[in-house]
């Protein structure tokens, strides 16, 4: 089963997520998406109250499910993405982007956070996790991604994640007030790690510990 990006042309998708990601609304999607009919936005106003993920699900509606596979994490329920796929795209750019990383003795995702995560809290953690991969992560590494050839594997994670994500659904009610407050104070685990490198340095760790990540989601996979 192909992933997002190896069923359509490839060129418009990158165009069309980057604009997501950077928050480049002066982008036509009509031009950049082939085969979607043409969309009307009068003006740069009209076209920054287009959600992104309204767009890339609207993308991911025309694409084959993969029947009988989904994440569970605990009420959450994300079908449509396949694992195994994720895993390809990384392993492609896992030796380019973790040679440069030169700081070694640091790890972000660390085994205390991970395994410390209840199938309760996981729903909260992972939504937590794949939106800071996204705004913060994934956005501010395309051009080094672009520099280093890998745009088409990272391209893959990147709209995966966002899938993922957009599918969440957490609830917020007050009885769970505690789950979220616990998965939310694991995550900031994580992001007080990354500030406290360099920035270049944090982007390069966090894309290169992708594989952990995907290590740890495999646990609420069900095939």
């Amino acid at each position: 089963m192909s992933l997002y990006t190896e069923s359509a042309p490839r060129e418009g998708y990158l165009q069309a997520q980057w604009a997501c990601l950077s928050g480049d609304t002066s982008l036509s999607f009509s031009r950049s998406l082939p085969g979607l009919p043409s969309l009307q936005m009068g003006s740069r106003m009209q076209m920054a109250t287009l959600p992104c993920l309204s767009l890339f699900l609207l993308l991911w509606s025309q694409v084959p499910r993969v029947q009988g596979q989904e994440f569970r994490f605990g009420p959450c329920r994300v079908q449509g993405v396949e694992l195994q796929g994720l895993r390809k795209a990384f392993w492609i750019m896992k030796d380019t982007v973790q040679a440069q990383d030169h700081n070694t003795s640091v790890r972000l995702l660390r085994k205390e956070i991970l395994q410390n995560i209840s199938d309760a809290e996981s729903c909260y953690f992972i939504h937590s996790l794949l939106e800071f991969y996204l705004k913060t992560v994934f956005k501010n590494y395309y051009n080094k991604a672009n520099e280093l050839r890998i745009l088409q594997s990272f391209s893959t994670l990147t709209n995966n994640f966002i899938v993922i994500m957009s599918k969440l659904q957490p609830r917020e009610e007050n009885e769970m007030f505690s789950i979220i407050e616990s998965a939310h104070r694991q995550f900031l685990q994580f992001q007080g790690a990354f500030k406290q490198l360099d920035i270049e340095a944090a982007l390069t760790k966090a894309v290169g510990e992708v594989g952990i990540l995907l290590t740890w989601m495999e646990k609420y996979y069900q095939r």
